[in-house]
């Protein structure tokens, strides 16, 4: 039977883009960045609720399952030996899961749902195999239906009112992507279970793009400063908007949702040559950077570092190249620029508190989960 960690690597690895040659790893920069996560778990271990095993603010069961995922993630860390600390908060979770199979408290059901899902499939065991079985099905069923509404149909939000976003929809993409191991050895029970409309998924993906060629909405612009990258929602950005010089508007592009948008298309098997992905790969070199959020600036910093980590990561990247011509170590820069930002305590935190990033429970889980993507290719 093949293990959970051995499924995930060869169903990424059939959905990746041709890889480069990987470089040789930098041992001492391997040991720093183990250094850094081991910080960082001591601090997430430290802020676990011995009552209810939940880490973070347990209103927000997606808090436990950032930090499970990082605690699981730690290199060497046997699916079938968890650490006590992270059972301890897989019971957390488990305790949150409704009739329906959702996994949430009171508020945002497919968000919580999606990152608890993303948990479930890094722990063996048949109830956890079962409690992410059952957490597929809201998540399809939050799928917005094809209605006409091109800023819902085929998306995916928040889940507690029709709504659709990349961030969520992305979530999403990943859950149902990593958790089909699920039912890898039980092919007529995945037959009887929902399936997503991967077709729609991907049309709403493409309505979140930049890109006049794929796009059929009205907003997208060919203005060469946002071309291929991504936006929150359909004609909707976080980072507002930009005036050309014919006066019309442009939809500005940003870091973490072009990020995003990678992911969603890997999740859902796009192919490596597709011109959406070629577009966003070129957004995302013209923009690189590690010392902000290109487009949003310090905003959603740890957010677009995880993203950033791990899109690079599971696409095989192993240099980005810039507009100059330069080959860009991705994992050092990030690396280095994560080590800056480490408290004594293993904590890290942004200064910047917009989307709860001046919540360290948040932030350290989103830091140690980058650091584990960029270890992983040392």
């Amino acid at each position: 039977m093949m293990t959970r960690r051995q499924f995930t690597a060869t169903a990424i690895a059939a959905c990746s883009f041709t890889p480069n040659l990987r470089a040789q790893g930098d041992v001492s920069l391997k040991n720093e960045v183990q250094a850094a996560i081991d910080k960082g778990l001591k601090y997430l271990k430290s802020r676990q609720d011995a009552a209810t095993g939940s880490i973070g603010d347990s209103a927000y069961p997606a808090m436990t399952a950032l930090a499970a995922m990082a605690i699981m993630g730690n290199p060497g860390t046997d699916a079938d030996k968890a650490p006590a600390e992270a059972v301890k908060a897989y019971d957390f979770l488990l305790s949150q899961q409704k009739p329906d199979g959702g996994i949430f408290a009171t508020a945002l059901p497919n968000y919580n749902t999606a990152l608890c899902l993303s948990a479930l499939t890094m722990i063996n065991g048949e109830r956890y195999r079962e409690a992410g079985i059952r957490a597929r099905r809201p998540l399809i069923s939050f799928q917005s239906p094809e209605s006409g509404d091109a800023t819902l149909e085929g998306g995916i939000g928040y889940g507690n009112k029709p709504s659709a976003d990349l961030s969520n929809t992305h979530f999403a993409l990943e859950a149902l992507h990593l958790s089909k191991k699920l039912l890898a050895d039980d092919p007529d029970r995945a037959k009887k279970e929902p399936q997503l409309n991967y077709a729609a998924a991907i049309k709403f993906v493409s309505r979140c793009q930049n890109l006049a060629a794929t796009n059929d909405q009205s907003w997208v612009s060919e203005d060469p400063k946002n071309k291929g990258g991504f936006v929150y929602k359909p004609g909707d950005s976080k980072a507002g908007t930009d005036d050309l010089a014919d006066g019309k508007k442009a939809v500005r592009s940003y870091g973490s949702m072009g990020y995003a948008g990678l992911l969603a298309f890997i999740y859902s098997e796009v192919k490596a040559g597709d011109q959406r992905v070629t577009a966003v790969r070129e957004w995302l070199s013209k923009n690189y950077t590690v010392t902000e959020n290109p487009g949003i600036g310090q905003e959603g910093l740890f957010y677009y570092y995880h993203t950033m980590a791990k899109a690079l990561g599971l696409s095989r990247t192993e240099r980005v190249e810039l507009a100059d011509g330069k080959q860009a170590n991705w994992r050092l820069d990030l690396a280095r620029q994560l080590f800056n930002f480490q408290g004594q305590d293993g904590s890290f935190t942004n200064p910047n508190g917009r989307w709860m990033e001046k919540n360290p429970d948040l932030t350290t889980s989103y830091a140690t989960l980058a650091l584990e993507h960029i270890i992983r290719g040392l």
